[in-house]
């Protein structure tokens, strides 16, 4: 008889806002030898709990039961693999991790015939696969058996020694399946996605492998059989295989995928590369696609970057470069990199106007920088470090691959995307957040404070960790590891509570109390400077009205 089982989904509604981005790091690009990939998922108005799948054994002929987005979503049924690894968040115990950011691509290519959406595929792939090309060969044989139902999508997917970039996008109407293409990340590189597809030519191999029904270039890159083939049937493409470019084929970029997703992308470069070649790409970016039409798919970075440093470049605001979004009026009086809704909008004569989209955004539901180590044993080496919300008002809180549970502030049960809870690790933050994002330059050191305590606190404390499951069994290191993730959780969550309650003390009534050490201390109120693009734009609207005697 066939057992039923149900996936947890996450709790997305329609996708818009140009969401998501994934930064990447080769083991010998990083400061230790870790493989780093990151993912910010933004959309507005949802959450993400931290997901949690048990190992376990299954008997012949089981079959679990998905949904896809939505209640009235039909119920399809997928065979259940003979042995299922244990998965926390988007890392499974054998630390292959993958993460995703969604392109769109072709609108023919939209509304593919599938049970699979991109959400599941990874879900499934992470429970069915112990190294990074093993589950980018189960998310073929997926998608060619159950069909794909989503668009677009880039895929990081990694584990203690690699990193590869998997682009994939379904095949429209009626049909079933999927075409795509895998790179391996050079391990002494970096690389990033951020909604736009970037895989143009890629190595090809002399013939497809029957067997497993798709190209290898061992080592280098993995692509479906009929990806260059389906694009020729579309009318996508008529040169050479040679010459066959994937982005060109699937997800042709505008000016929109340029400034909102390849910007994010060239911001992160920038920051480990020298900055004077890296603005060479500013024309691209601006859109003039005649002087350069694309970025390098990776680079070498200037020096090894470490998990410290990639959680500081999923905090990007353009800050430094010719998007700086804290330099101008829009800005706002105090200087914030944080615009509203709509990036497209109109000004009153008809001109048509937007607004830059960084890495770091308000709309993000959870964010996570993922470390996976082949120098330690799997239940420590692989940390996902974890937070809901915007990763620029969020300590980030480690979270071990081989944990039993999720602790109480991560949990679904606890985050109600319709009401407040001190329980809740989405809405301490966005308590925390929405004081915050209207009075940037007056607050935000306050939260940084609050912020860098917490995460030099972990990075402390790493390395005793590490020491202390060397001589256990592995049971006993997924029991200590498990209490390690629920006391830093705790942790962050009581000093969340404190921050929140020091900010509305300290700057209530837009003023400023003096502060030592997160606490207010005696002394005179003080009033936050307005920024001088501020300044500048109110002297020039207002001419002398506002201009003293």
């Amino acid at each position: 008889m066939k057992k039923l089982f149900l996936t947890a989904l996450l709790s997305l509604v329609t996708v818009a806002g140009f969401p998501c981005t994934n930064l990447i790091v080769g083991k010998l690009a990083s400061a230790d030898g870790s493989v780093i990939c990151t993912y910010n998922c933004d959309s507005f108005g949802f959450l993400q709990p931290l997901d949690w799948f048990a190992a376990g054994k299954h008997a012949p002929g089981e079959q679990l039961a998905i949904r896809g987005w939505g209640p009235q979503s039909p119920v399809h049924y997928v065979a259940q693999a003979d042995y299922t690894y244990g998965v926390v968040g988007l890392m499974n115990e054998r630390q292959v991790t993958i993460v995703e950011t969604t392109w769109g691509g072709r609108d023919e290519l939209a509304r593919s015939e599938g049970a699979l959406d991109y959400f599941t595929l990874m879900h499934l792939a992470l429970q069915r696969s112990a190294t990074a090309r093993e589950a980018i060969e189960v998310m073929h044989n997926l998608v060619q058996e159950y069909g794909y139902s989503a668009s677009g999508e880039s895929f990081a997917v990694c584990d203690k020694d690699e990193a590869w970039i998997m682009e994939l996008i379904g095949k429209g109407p009626g049909r079933k399946g999927a075409v795509w293409v895998a790179r391996r990340v050079p391990d002494d590189c970096i690389s990033a996605y951020a909604n736009a597809s970037r895989i143009r030519k890629f190595p090809q191999a002399k013939k497809i492998d029957k067997k497993k029904g798709f190209g290898i270039v061992e080592g280098e890159c993995m692509y479906s059989a009929d990806v260059i083939s389906f694009a020729r049937e579309m009318g996508w493409y008529e040169g050479s295989d040679a010459d066959f470019s994937f982005r060109e084929a699937y997800g042709p970029l505008d000016f929109s995928a340029i400034r909102y997703c390849e910007a994010r992308v060239w911001s992160f470069f920038r920051h480990h590369y020298d900055k004077e070649k890296m603005d060479a790409y500013l024309p691209f970016i601006n859109g003039h696609t005649e002087i350069c039409d694309e970025l390098p798919l990776w680079i070498k970075p200037d020096k090894p970057l470490s998990v410290r440093d990639v959680m500081a470049d999923m905090r990007d605001h353009y800050e430094g470069t010719a998007l700086d979004m804290t330099a101008d009026v829009s800005a706002g009086p105090w200087a914030s990199p944080y615009r509203n809704q709509p990036v497209n909008y109109e000004a009153p004569d008809g001109t048509k106007m937007f607004r830059e989209r960084p890495i770091g955004c308000q709309q993000s539901g959870m964010t996570m920088v993922c470390q996976m180590r082949s120098f330690l044993p799997d239940e420590v080496g692989g940390v996902t470090y974890f937070n809901m919300d915007d990763a620029t008002m969020v300590a980030y809180v480690p979270v071990y691959c081989s944990i039993n549970r999720v602790p109480e502030a991560f949990r679904r049960e606890n985050n109600n995307i319709r009401e407040f809870s001190f329980d809740s690790a989405f809405w301490m933050n966005n308590w925390v957040a929405n004081m915050v994002y209207p009075r940037w330059s007056a607050m935000i050191g306050d939260l940084r404070e609050a912020q860098t305590e917490l995460e030099d606190f972990y990075a402390a404390e790493q390395p005793e960790v590490e020491k202390q499951v060397t001589n256990l069994t592995h049971q006993e290191r997924v029991t200590f590891l498990t209490a390690k993730t629920e006391a830093y959780t705790a942790k962050m969550m009581d000093r969340w509570d404190k921050l929140a309650k020091f900010l509305i003390v300290k700057h209530n009534d837009q003023t400023m109390q003096p502060s030592q050490n997160g606490a207010i201390v005696p002394g005179r109120r003080t009033n936050p400077a307005y920024a001088p693009a501020f300044i500048e734009a109110v002297k020039a609207q207002t001419g002398d009205r506002y201009v003293k005697p």
